[in-house]
């Protein structure tokens, strides 16, 4: 195991915070932007219409993938347990936001300001629903693959955990959205395999960056193939 000097053990701790900060802000401003929804033409060979939410989403799994390589499993739960907690906090933001009454002069009335943000309760419940068991999922099954694989094949646990994880996310979410009405039925199939099909192409597209981070971050810390840092708080 690499022993780290303190130099490696505050350089480690600050990048696991950066990392936890943009797999919340990803979090968070996805769960704030869900109803505006777009299409994309891949190529000419199938269209994609999507929500926008699902933009920075895909990073998520990324950063959960990285700190679970080299963090391991446990730091990699809990940055997923402060996501849910900035989600709910951020919802009461929006709720103390939505109470007070806008001034005549405002930009962005009332009516306005609900109609953007007043689907935001159902949509971080749905969100964080699917979100809870398909991050769990996405790091149970990286750390299976891992194991199995005794460290090696980095591509096929990114890539093989984020597939079934994204799924399980998407289905839940939209099943959850139409239960509460917030989207046509007719429209659950479409969306679901726009959805799943887009995360699966971001997926297969970040392997190159989760090598380069993991490939980085093990040369600058001296870690073996497969080793996780281990250290206590600084």
């Amino acid at each position: 195991m690499a022993k780290l000097t303190l130099k490696d053990k505050l350089k480690a701790q600050q990048i696991y915070m950066i990392l936890s900060a943009l797999f919340i802000a990803s979090l968070v401003v996805s769960n704030l932007i869900f109803q505006k929804f777009f299409y994309w033409d891949f190529f000419g060979i199938y269209t994609f219409e999507i929500s926008v939410g699902i933009l920075p989403y895909p990073v998520t799994f990324l950063i959960t993938d990285i700190i679970s390589e080299i963090y391991g499993k446990k730091k990699a739960n809990r940055v997923v347990t402060t996501g849910i907690f900035a989600s709910f906090f951020s919802l009461l933001i929006i709720y103390a936001a939505d109470a007070v009454p806008a001034t005549d002069w405002s930009p962005i009335n009332n009516s306005l300001f609900e109609r953007v943000f007043g689907a935001t309760a159902i949509a971080v419940f749905a969100s964080m629903a699917a979100y809870l068991l398909a991050q769990y999922i996405d790091i149970q099954l990286f750390h299976f693959w891992k194991k199995l694989t005794k460290g090696k094949h980095l591509w096929l646990r990114n890539n093989f955990s984020t597939f079934l994880s994204q799924f399980v996310d998407t289905f839940s979410v939209l099943f959850l959205l139409c239960s509460f009405g917030k989207i046509d039925w007719e429209l659950f199939g479409g969306l679901l395999l726009s959805g799943f099909l887009f995360k699966v192409l971001i997926a297969a597209l970040d392997t190159p960056f989760l090598y380069a981070a993991v490939y980085g971050m093990r040369r600058s810390f001296k870690l073996k193939p497969a080793e996780e840092l281990k250290f206590d708080a600084v």
